[in-house]
């Protein structure tokens, strides 16, 4: 066993975890974060994406020890009990959600691309091609990211 100390969400957490311990699994059954959702647990479908000291990462491929010290922000982070975010309020607007289930990954994945700058049509859909959608055929997600990037 290993003791880790991280900052979730902007909460300090110290644990004491097993060493092979999946991030996502850290996430969901330790500290109740079920938002971040687990599918592949490959890193393949994105479900899965966290922020991980400011850049997105898939919380399958990441152990919970590895993530000691560092900052995560899950998308329990992202609006909190506040009002939608503007790329949550156009995701609302375009229904680009659907199923909801690659919804917390794109959203963080997405948070993380838009807070480079302004991205082309072209960046957004590179950054889809890492997340499996089976609801929406992609094209309303595309153009709610690129409106929240024109907010």
């Amino acid at each position: 066993m290993t003791e880790i100390e991280l900052t979730v969400n902007g909460r300090r957490v110290r644990e004491t975890v097993e060493p092979r311990l999946l991030l996502t699994d850290f996430l969901r059954h330790r500290l109740g974060l079920t938002g971040t959702h687990v599918g592949c647990e490959h890193g393949v479908c994105g479900a899965c994406t966290v922020m991980l000291d400011g850049t997105s990462v898939r919380g399958c491929c990441v152990l919970a020890v590895q993530a000691d010290g560092s900052r995560v922000d899950t998308v329990e982070s992202l609006a909190g009990s506040g009002p939608l975010t503007a790329l949550q309020e156009s995701f609302r607007r375009h229904y680009a959600l659907q199923c909801g289930f690659c919804t917390p990954g794109i959203l963080i994945a997405a948070t993380d691309l838009l807070s480079r700058g302004t991205p082309t049509r072209a960046e957004i859909v590179d950054l889809l091609s890492g997340h499996l959608c089976r609801c929406t055929g992609y094209a309303p997600i595309v153009d709610a990211i690129e409106e929240a990037a024109r907010a």
